[in-house]
């Protein structure tokens, strides 16, 4: 097929495009910033320049292009400023995943596109009572915290309106993977405490396995949603510290609730302390998902401890390289 993926240059992007193109698609691949055109086209993609907020350029956008599936993968969190203020984080996300949803299913429609599949997230977002691990029938949470209000809607209504429009949504597990994931500085500067009890649930997944459960839903019928992550939801006391480890880094501080929510607000407090994690069972089921990295137990070391190896080798290079100085 023919596949229109907007955020081609994204953490995802970078993986499910050659993944795409390893299957036999064609790929036209999008990106906002001017200097993402030579990574899109070395991914093996056509660049195309786009602001998926611009209505009018998403249209003619996916009309000139033609294709036959979009793959929405655009977030806007790599340059995300964190604070208590989770929406604020999020404003930009969300509105590509309301506004800019919207107007690629338009454009889809308009230019007879047969699929559609879109990201989303599993891990903090299902209903705070009962088992710790939830599947894609259970009820999503109906009390967020007040922070991430617009944020929990913003998803809602991703997910609703690519499903009720036909499409395929794959709420995926917290993503590692790459030297820059989010998480990694934050966890080495130890700015990334166990709060309180350390009991809230997150569901993680390896980049490439997530690329590879994309390029697999493009060959189903929607609508349907799949939770997309690896086989161990963990809490937050088990996998953080495992993390820490892998990259070297000390152990993660511990904070009170108290403090945590005064300092980075409700919903860190309630993703460190009573969210749920997801199971990946129908995406095994119905999708055939295997994968590469089934756990974050074996994925951390294998992923970070390489990082760690390579960004080694370079500051030996740099020590070692002689100097010159004037005669």
């Amino acid at each position: 097929m023919r596949i229109f993926v907007a955020g081609a240059s994204g953490a995802l992007g970078r993986r499910l495009v050659p993944q795409l193109i390893d299957a036999g698609h064609e790929v036209v691949g999008t990106h906002k910033s001017p200097a993402n055109t030579e990574l899109v086209r070395a991914l093996g993609a056509t660049p195309v320049m786009l602001d998926l907020l611009d209505v009018r350029a998403v249209r003619t956008a996916v009309l000139e292009h033609e294709p036959e599936a979009i793959l929405h993968e655009a977030t806007a969190l790599g340059h995300a400023k964190w604070g208590r203020n989770f929406d604020k984080a999020f404003a930009e996300t969300n509105a590509l995943r309301t506004t800019g949803t919207d107007a690629l299913l338009r454009a889809g429609r308009e230019a007879g596109v047969r699929r559609f599949v879109a990201q989303s997230f599993a891990s903090y977002r299902y209903i705070r009572t009962g088992g710790t691990v939830k599947t894609e029938d259970d009820p999503l949470d109906p009390t967020p915290p007040g922070n991430a209000r617009h944020s929990f809607a913003a998803m809602a209504y991703l997910d609703r309106t690519v499903t009720e429009a036909g499409g395929i949504i794959l709420r995926y597990g917290g993503f590692y993977g790459a030297a820059n994931d989010g998480l990694v500085e934050p966890v080495r500067k130890r700015q990334f405490p166990i709060i309180g009890n350390g009991a809230g649930m997150t569901s993680m997944i390896h980049l490439d396995d997530a690329a590879a459960a994309t390029v697999l839903a493009l060959e189903h019928d929607g609508p349907a949603l799949y939770n997309v992550v690896d086989d161990e939801p963990a809490a937050a006391r088990d996998w953080l510290p495992v993390m820490a480890d892998a990259l070297g880094a000390k152990p993660p501080r511990h904070f009170p609730a108290w403090l945590a929510r005064l300092v980075a607000g409700e919903a860190a407090v309630v993703m460190g302390t009573d969210a749920r994690g997801a199971s990946n069972a129908k995406a095994k089921r119905e999708l055939g998902l295997t994968l590469r990295y089934p756990s974050w137990r074996t994925g951390f070391p294998a992923v970070y401890a390489a990082h760690a190896v390579a960004e080694g080798a370079r500051s030996r290079a740099v020590a070692n390289r002689p100097t010159h100085t004037a005669s």
